[in-house]
């Protein structure tokens, strides 16, 4: 399994109750990709949303966002932590 970070453009103004759905919405499906989405971060202000999650790809990552209603721009595999 891997761990991937990804990153969402365009989401200006986002509100925690939004980001919270949308979250929520990951979690519904992410166990049909074996994902786990572990955390998410906004910034409102620019609009650029990051979310962090263990998987076996970065397309199945992706999948799951794209089930839930919202792609992701970016998704980066994460090969390295401390």
């Amino acid at each position: 399994m891997g761990m991937y970070m990804d990153v969402h453009h365009g989401m200006t103004g986002i509100t925690g109750d939004q980001l919270r759905a949308a979250h929520e919405a990951d979690l519904a499906v992410e166990k049909e990709e074996n994902v786990h989405f572990e955390k998410a971060w906004a910034d409102p202000a620019t609009g650029t949303v990051y979310c962090l999650s263990t998987g076996p790809s970065a397309e199945a990552v992706q999948r799951v966002h794209e089930r839930a209603g919202h792609t992701a721009d970016e998704i980066h595999e994460v090969p390295l932590t401390v």
